[in-house]
């Protein structure tokens, strides 16, 4: 059984960050020469800490597979960024920003992680602004804030509706000094398929070159894993294609435990699906939702008339209506059942019946539309290019989707995994945001992970490592782990199906939707545990990926992502399964109060639930650790 020891600092929960600080170990600046970090993933968490540990002094080896860091996810994200700056006066502080995050998760977080990650949020604003992030700014030149759901203050900063893409040129600004420095050796189209565990410590990485087809080995002192959430596992998500599950997959095939893979995030303003002929969907910002009123009809015969058609008393803007205090900045999973529910009831607009709107007359008429534009223009533009309407005229039409997932491999204060040399950064790890992120809070962990708390924590483990003493990449372990890709490789290409693999991901992604999306339930989840290990074993019997693994082969990176994906599936339902409760994005029908609010068990559940891989024909181990509240009492969510 794993050991999960979270290594949380004692003292006062204020006093925790400054006093581990102070108490860990450190590398004088000689030795940190002598040492090599690999960082895989480049989005802001990856590119943030090879940055940074380059700036320190650390030598580091940087693989991301895109020709670019800058095509990693984090360029997506679109509506802003928290910090407790309290710019606005509005009575922010660390520690409302600190406790709105433990509500928000549902207090399934831990609370010292989460301190942290408040307490450091204002140094990152700082951060971007030296490095020429163009954050928007009131008339005056103070930058400006505006509001986000699960939150009752403005503290998201943003770039228009492009901030992640103005954050990432920031963070690979930094990277790119380096590398030109050569403190960074820079790997691009460089996919790790697996982890090098030597001595029970992780050493090094196996990689393919996604062009020429060649395997790599590389060995380093540690590894730093920042390679992005899973959501594709649904298939249709907001996710770029090409994240997936593969990294830190293989990393919980090697000892790492995967903590809480059920917490899945369904965002509630995402583009309705139009056909099976997606590959992907398309958010709308939830900045949106600080001007816009979401509303659907009272009866259903209204449903397809014309919105503007509809008189005032004849709509439901339910989220005003359930939801006072907050209204349609209500919490992401809040907002989405409450979306599901008016769509089940028959009042769900659109061809499809699955959308509500997304109404701007009302914020047209205080701003006027160039005001509008001026604050949202392009996710407008967006909004036009794929639907072919003008929102500036007619309401947008939403519908919750698979949008960030909360779930990931275990990490303790220091962001360590259980498996020791393993770090994992951002949406990787499983640390901070509970069964529910709050919105615009994903830009701020991956920042804050990578800038302000692996250059202090990843010193304390290397400090134990003797400099010089990695192994080499020609050792057994090493030699061992490639022959494992290649063996999976060929087999992948040995079974000449029928198939490609785009079939067998949609068909998972309907599995995964039906029976463990938005509401779950025992029977849903059985289900699916059934289906699963069938479409799998179908996969390895009928996939057909076609071309050579000498050569560029999307087929063939595509096979790997998807075979993983339906070993990680199987494990996030029964994840789902066996957390008998409902919390934030978790929602289990049988476990909800009268209203349709989350009904917890924190007697029962009140733990992060750790999964350790134990083969591939035994069940996996259901470790806990412990979640203990000492400075805010659970209670049960109410944004009324």
């Amino acid at each position: 059984m794993a050991t999960l020891d979270s290594k949380v600092p004692s003292g006062p929960l204020a006093d925790k960050w400054r006093k581990h600080k102070a108490d860990i170990k450190l590398v004088n600046p000689a030795n940190k020469r002598k040492y090599e970090v690999i960082v895989v993933g480049a989005g802001l968490a990856g590119s943030s800490a090879a940055a940074t540990l380059a700036e320190l002094g650390y030598k580091v080896k940087s693989f991301v597979f895109h020709d670019s860091p800058r095509r990693a996810h984090s360029i997506a994200a679109q509506g802003g960024i928290n910090a407790a700056k309290n710019y606005q006066n509005d009575g922010d502080s660390v520690y409302r920003l600190f406790y709105d995050t433990i509500k928000g998760g549902d207090y399934r977080s831990r609370e010292a992680n989460v301190h942290r990650l408040a307490e450091v949020s204002v140094n990152i604003i700082d951060q971007c602004v030296a490095q020429g992030v163009p954050f928007a700014r009131e008339y005056g030149g103070l930058l400006a804030n505006r509001s986000f759901g699960g939150a009752q203050v403005s503290r998201t900063f943003y770039a228009r509706g492009q901030t992640g893409q103005q954050l990432l040129l920031g963070a690979y600004s930094a990277l790119s000094r380096m590398v030109g420095a050569g403190a960074i050796e820079l790997h691009t189209h460089s996919e790790m398929l697996d982890l090098v565990v030597v001595n029970g410590q992780a050493k090094g990485i196996i990689v393919r070159n996604l062009i020429t087809g060649e395997i790599s080995r590389h060995a380093a002192d540690a590894v730093v894993l920042a390679t992005g959430g899973y959501g594709n596992v649904f298939n249709l998500s907001t996710y770029a294609r090409g994240s997936n599950v593969t990294a830190i997959w293989r990393a919980y095939k090697r000892g790492a435990c995967m903590a809480n893979p059920c917490y899945t995030q369904i965002h509630p303003t995402c583009i309705p699906v139009t056909g099976d002929y997606q590959s992907k969907l398309t958010l709308m910002s939830e900045s949106l939702r600080n001007d816009g009123r979401i509303w659907v009809p009272k009866r259903k015969e209204d449903r397809l008339k014309p919105p503007a058609s509809i008189p005032e008393e004849d709509r439901d803007y339910y989220l005003e209506r359930i939801y006072p205090s907050f209204g349609n900045l209500c919490p992401r999973d809040v907002a989405s059942r409450a979306a599901k529910r008016v769509c089940d009831e028959g009042r769900g607009v659109g061809e499809s019946g699955l959308g509500v709107y997304l109404d701007f007359a009302d914020a047209i008429n205080r701003l006027s539309e160039s005001g509008v534009r001026e604050r949202y223009g392009n996710l407008f533009d967006i909004y036009h290019e794929i639907t072919a309407e003008n929102a500036y005229q007619v309401p947008m039409r939403i519908y919750p989707a698979v949008h960030y997932t909360m779930g990931g491999l275990w990490v303790d204060y220091n962001l360590m995994s259980n498996l020791p040399g393993l770090f994992v950064l951002g949406e990787a790890n499983f640390s901070d945001h509970g069964a529910n992120r709050l919105g615009a809070s994903a830009l701020m962990q991956g920042l804050a992970d990578g800038y302000f708390v692996i250059p202090y924590t990843i010193g304390d483990y290397l400090a134990s490592q003797r400099p010089g003493s990695r192994p080499s990449a020609d050792s057994a372990e090493f030699r061992g782990a490639e022959e494992n890709v290649r063996s999976l490789t060929d087999r992948l290409l040995a079974t000449k199906g029928k198939e490609p693999v785009s079939h067998f991901h949609k068909r998972l992604g309907k599995i995964m939707w039906e029976h463990c999306g938005m509401a779950r339930t025992r029977a849903g989840l059985e289900e699916a545990l059934k289906l699963i290990p069938a479409l799998r074993e179908e996969f390895w019997a009928n996939v057909n990926v076609p071309g050579s693994a000498e050569t560029m082969n999307q087929s063939l990176e595509q096979a790997g992502r998807v075979a993983d994906f339906l070993e990680f599936g199987e494990l996030l339902c029964l994840d789902a399964l066996k957390r008998e409760e409902s919390c934030g994005g978790h929602f289990r029908e049988e476990y909800q109060y009268p209203d349709g609010e989350c009904k917890r068990d924190d007697a029962n559940f009140g733990h992060v639930a750790a999964w350790e891989y134990q083969g591939a024909d035994r069940a996996p181990l259901r470790n806990t650790e412990p979640l203990n509240y000492e400075f805010v009492k659970m209670s049960v969510r109410n944004y009324k």
